[in-house]
């Protein structure tokens, strides 16, 4: 055979083994290609029965944050940091639309649901473990994961958002889809949704966002955090102008839009809130009172809810007992500085009582940094107030040289005497506490309400919150017992002689008795004994009865003769519902204070339905009521508007297109309220008792304990002071045929105020105060003897504050 012979067999045998190789490696191939779908598919049929259901999925909900407004629409809290604000397609601009597909999925509409380069992306990320975002799923496949599953990076979990997407699309038509996927999106700064994140970057709805503004949008799927505007503004306007030039590609936009959007500014309008007064007990009582009843969610249900505080009374009552406070404190004397040193940052500031570091103390001043830097010098004449404290009881001189008032690096406080804060004087932080409550007679609407001195320095809410032992101010709720029981009128003699019970000798407060004297005289004195000897005769079981009908608890009312002087627990709020009772015609109301909640929309969804001290009196008139509230709606109607237009346009650029600030989301009523027919609220004493009640709480400020309200000059107000044993707590109850007020002043640890602290001295002048400015422009009137609403008696359950006695429910929003 010859070489060349031979070369050729040779040639032959590669050339067959060559193809059968190729043959080979195709039908591996072809084999492959059918594997895949046939296991693909399979598998899905295989997990089918364990998907979710798609057709029911969950559609987005509407959230935005809880306000809290009083009945003059004053914003005084919001809660809530979670904005979502759902869409339907056609209200997506189409320019939208173009640019997430050109961000996220350009052949968003041609694909089947699932992308084979994000499978592949995803398989590398989980083997190496890298943490990279490509943002290599499709819309379909984010909407599975949105809907369906957690954001854990797992194998596992990225068939399984297969699986779901392609059920999804065999479900769903690509404008439902993209639909969800617009809505659900984590877009950054608390924004869910397109809707959402155009408001909250650039105080706009959709429609009026520019192409810039919607590509800066369409860049932070990918990632909130590393793309966000607002912390990386450098890195977003990058990716902004990104999907700008993808945009141009793909024809979403012309060359002249391309051109406008690339040298666009980021442009940033912040959806930014800001209360219009801070009052943050009556806004914490409200969050608190909704989620009770609504669950968290309510923080984030856009709600609009009114209270029945107005702002000039809250405010009033705030100034008076922050101003009894210090006044009870610049009376004892300089405790000290508030730490021999510190960080200063770490001190608060308390109603304009500002922490202030001391740097350096001359005979008759000394200097204090304050936290913002600046250098103050406090005169001599800014803490020559300080005199020196011994205990509550005991007061001494004053100082002769600031070197012994302060030192260098002393942590003390200071006020501006001046708004433009160029003089200061040196103060301290109240140690005493204490609390006010006004509740209106008729309904049991809180007119005002101050748990502390200071939300910030002590969150507890002793309004509602603080029992106590009411001392003497329990005294009107056991003469009330006294004369319901038909033994006595407020003309009946009562004997103010020495008393004993076993081994317990009670004292009147002077440690005088005077003999017999009328039972209206013997509550006006506060005598004690005569008020013994009256619980004795009407029964301790019966009073206890009568006590837990004005809202007491009975298990807090002790089955002793003790009772009589307030050896009690009560709070501020169920002491004033009982003297309600005293001044309403006996009538027992329940204290509220949501008058009334509008949704987003600022439609009415419950209203306030109270029982009333006399329904058929609020019946007769309520015709004419709805007739004045709609009458004032339609003439307040245009002011609104250009109010809130003028409140707007101070945060709007001239010529801005901002549709969709704080602002503009203001609580605007679409309709004016309206009250339906009320229900009577029960009797706990007669009216005659009521009445005679009244007359005679009336008569302790005329002549008795509490003759420092003459000061307030009018004829129409009772009250009563009250001082627990060892003036541990200091109270006084003021009434008006308009309110109902309670005023605590104590220690949060009981302990005694200072011998001369009686409630005359410590609590009255707070209430004085307060009323001054409550009863302003109120006509002078006192309570009616005639019985209009023919109650009668009927057992009461314990005073509280949840609302449940409202006829309506919220609706859905």
């Amino acid at each position: 055979m010859t070489q060349t012979t031979q070369n050729k067999t040779v040639s032959a045998s590669i050339l067959s083994v060559i193809l059968r190789c190729l043959v080979a490696i195709i039908a591996l191939l072809l084999i492959l290609v059918l594997a895949f779908p046939i296991g693909f598919y399979g598998m899905a049929m295989y997990l089918e029965p364990t998907l979710p259901d798609v057709k029911n999925i969950d559609n987005n909900k509407f959230e935005m944050p809880l306000q809290i407004y009083t009945a003059d629409n004053q914003l005084i809290g919001q809660y809530g940091n979670r904005f979502a604000i759902p869409v339907t397609y056609d209200q997506i601009p189409k320019k939208m639309i173009g640019a997430f597909l050109s961000a996220e999925d350009s052949s968003f509409f041609e694909h089947s649901g699932i992308s084979v380069k994000g499978i592949g992306r995803a398989m590398t990320e989980v083997v190496t473990n890298d943490d990279t975002q490509t943002g290599g799923s499709t819309i379909t496949m984010q909407v599975a994961k949105n809907y369906f599953l957690s954001s854990e990076r797992t194998l596992d979990r990225k068939l399984t958002e297969l699986f779901i997407a392609r059920k999804i699309e065999n479900e769903m038509t690509k404008d439902e889809i993209l639909t969800l996927y617009v809505n659900k999106i984590y877009l950054g700064e608390g924004a869910y949704g397109i809707s959402a994140a155009a408001r909250r970057y650039f105080s706009k709805t959709l429609d009026k966002l520019t192409v810039a503004e919607m590509a800066m949008i369409a860049g932070l799927p990918k990632a909130p955090s590393a793309y966000n505007p607002v912390v990386n503004p450098e890195r977003a306007l990058t990716r902004r102008n990104w999907i700008i030039g993808r945009m141009l590609k793909e024809g979403h936009i012309s060359q002249a839009e391309h051109d406008e959007a690339i040298n666009a500014p980021i442009g940033l309008n912040i959806y930014q809130e800001k209360l219009d007064m801070n009052m943050p007990y009556l806004a914490e009582m409200a969050r608190s009172a909704l989620v009770d009843k609504y669950g968290e969610q309510v923080m984030d249900s856009g709600w609009r809810v009114q209270l029945t505080v107005h702002s000039r009374e809250q405010i009033a009552a705030e100034n008076a007992l922050i101003s009894g406070l210090k006044s009870y404190t610049a009376r004892h004397g300089w405790r000290g500085v508030e730490a021999e040193s510190g960080d200063l940052s770490k001190f608060k500031n308390y109603d304009n009582m500002y922490p202030a570091e001391v740097t350096k103390v001359n005979t008759s001043s000394f200097e204090a940094k304050l936290q913002s830097g600046d250098t103050i010098t406090i005169p001599w004449s800014g803490m020559s107030w300080a005199r020196r404290y011994y205990s509550e009881n005991r007061v001494g001189g004053g100082f002769s040289n600031a070197h012994q008032i302060v030192k260098v690096g002393n942590i003390v406080r200071v006020s501006p005497l001046n708004e433009q804060k160029t003089a200061w004087r040196m103060v301290q932080v109240p140690s005493v506490q204490g609390a006010l409550v006004s509740v209106h007679p008729d309904n049991g609407a809180i007119r005002a309400l101050v748990g502390g001195f200071n939300f910030n320095h002590s969150k507890f809410n002793r309004a509602t919150q603080g029992y106590r032992q009411p001392g003497s101010i329990i005294k009107p709720l056991i003469y009330a017992a006294a004369l319901e029981s038909g033994k006595y009128t407020p003309n009946s003699l009562v004997s103010d002689a020495a008393i004993r019970v076993g081994g317990w000798q009670p004292k009147n407060a002077d440690g005088r008795y005077t003999g017999d004297m009328t039972v209206r005289r013997a509550l006006a004195l506060s005598r004690n004994t005569p008020s013994i000897r009256l619980l004795r005769s009407t029964g301790i079981d019966n009073a206890r009865q009568t006590l837990d009908m004005f809202g007491l608890e009975k298990e807090r009312l002790p089955a002793t003769l003790a009772l009589a002087l307030g050896a009690a627990d009560a709070t501020p709020l169920q002491m004033a519902t009982g003297f309600a009772a005293l001044i309403n015609g006996g009538h027992r109301v329940q204290p509220y204070f949501i008058e009334r909640i509008y949704n987003f929309n600022n439609q009415a969804i419950f209203q306030a339905n109270p029982v009333q001290a006399c329904a058929l009196c609020f019946n007769e008139d309520l015709s004419k009521l709805n007739e004045n509230l709609a009458k004032s709606y339609a003439e307040q109607a245009d002011t609104k508007t250009d109010e809130s237009k003028s409140n707007a346009e101070q945060d709007t650029p001239a010529g801005s297109t901002l549709n969709a600030t704080a602002q503009h989301d203001r609580l605007k009523p679409a309709a004016p309220a309206s009250y339906v027919s009320a229900t009577q609220a029960p009797r706990v004493i007669s009216q005659k008792t009521s009445h005679a009640m009244a007359g005679m709480l009336r008569e302790v400020i005329t002549s008795g304990t509490a003759r420092k309200a003459l000061a307030l000059g009018r004829s129409d107000v009772g009250g009563k002071t009250g001082t627990t044993n060892q003036a541990k707590d200091a109270w006084f109850a003021g009434v008006h045929p308009t309110s109902a007020t309670i005023v605590w002043v104590g220690f949060d640890n009981p302990a005694p105020l200072g011998a001369k602290e009686y409630g005359g001295v410590a609590a009255l002048p707070i209430w004085v105060n307060f009323s001054r400015h409550q009863l302003r422009g109120t006509p002078v009137r006192w309570v009616s003897a005639e019985d209009r609403s023919k109650a009668v008696k009927s057992e009461q359950q314990v005073i509280s504050i949840t609302d449940d006695n409202q006829n309506q429910k919220p609706a859905a929003n």
